[in-house]
């Protein structure tokens, strides 16, 4: 008799160990339990920990609260500029419902990674060119926006969207390079004649500052000669003064030789007597003919 009952009690002890190995579930800390028992979704949440379930009745599933880093796969669409452009981006989100996350969506990672694809390719079709290229947060902000409206009924919330790379045509590139290089060509030309209309400024001033002493002129021209002559030419030019030309000019007398003939229409000077005409024009001929006066004497 008591050796049966022994064997009752050991039987009944293998039996509940048995069944403790089978009720028996750890949740990890990043993660949460939810139960369904017999289909039916129990209230609670299983927090982390070691928890029971009913073995045959009850249903763990676990659900990651971690952050998840999703790539979206590359999209071709066209631009509303009508560019071609292929974009790429990364997702990133966590579970904040965990019932909702189990029973309102069937796989709630396929169905986010769907939804940026299908919203990542209306961000392109609304946007320019520039946009992608250069104000990549707002587009960030919106397709965060278009995302995250749908995954609220999910259990899910967006944490952050990122384009990551936007591929275009080979020609859109070197026609984006020649445009940049004609811009830069612009600017740089702006700026040469900038430096040159300040250059003349600062000449003019110098000029005019010369002008009022000669003497600086001359240092200046010294300077200049000097500045030549340490580089070790052979050769050394000298520029002569147009004044002092001029003060030569109008010093030489009127009579001398080499003097300068009187300009066309100018009268002689006075002591000067003028030549007799040896021919006369015709009127009515392009060609001179004698005049009576020059004719020969006559002999009978």
């Amino acid at each position: 008799m008591v050796q049966d009952l022994l064997i009752a009690l050991v039987v009944v002890a293998l039996a509940g160990a048995l069944y403790t190995a089978a009720a028996a579930r750890v949740v990890r800390q990043y993660e949460r339990g939810v139960v369904l028992r017999l289909g039916r979704l129990r209230d609670e949440v299983r927090p982390p920990g070691f928890t029971m379930v009913l073995p045959g009745f009850d249903r763990l599933r676990k659900v990651n609260m971690q952050i998840v880093t999703m790539p979206v796969p590359a999209q071709d669409g066209i631009t509303r500029d009508n560019v071609t452009v292929r974009v790429d981006a990364v997702i990133y989100f966590k579970v904040v419902d965990p019932a909702s996350a189990v029973v309102e969506v069937e796989d709630y990672r396929f169905a986010v990674s769907q939804m940026a694809q299908t919203s990542l390719r209306s961000i392109i079709g609304k946007s320019d060119l520039d946009d992608l290229l250069s104000n990549r947060e707002k587009l960030n902000q919106g397709l965060e926006l278009m995302i995250d409206s749908p995954a609220v009924g999910w259990g899910v919330q967006i944490d952050r969207v990122e384009i990551k790379d936007v591929s275009l045509p080979e020609t859109m590139k070197r026609s984006m390079a020649r445009q940049a290089e004609a811009d830069r060509e612009r600017r740089a030309r702006v700026i040469n004649a900038d430096a040159e209309l300040q250059a003349s400024k600062k000449l003019a001033e110098a000029a005019s500052q010369m002008s009022t002493q000669p003497a600086a002129l001359q240092l200046r021209l010294l300077q200049t000669v000097v500045a030549v002559a340490a580089e070790k030419n052979s050769t050394l030019v000298l520029p002569f003064p147009v004044e002092l030309l001029r003060f030569l000019e109008r010093a030489q007398p009127q009579g001398a030789p080499g003097a300068p003939a009187p300009e066309a229409g100018q009268a002689p000077d006075a002591g000067t007597p003028s030549p007799p005409a040896a021919f006369s024009e015709d009127p009515g001929t392009q060609a001179p003919r004698p005049s009576p006066s020059a004719e020969p004497y006559a002999h009978h």
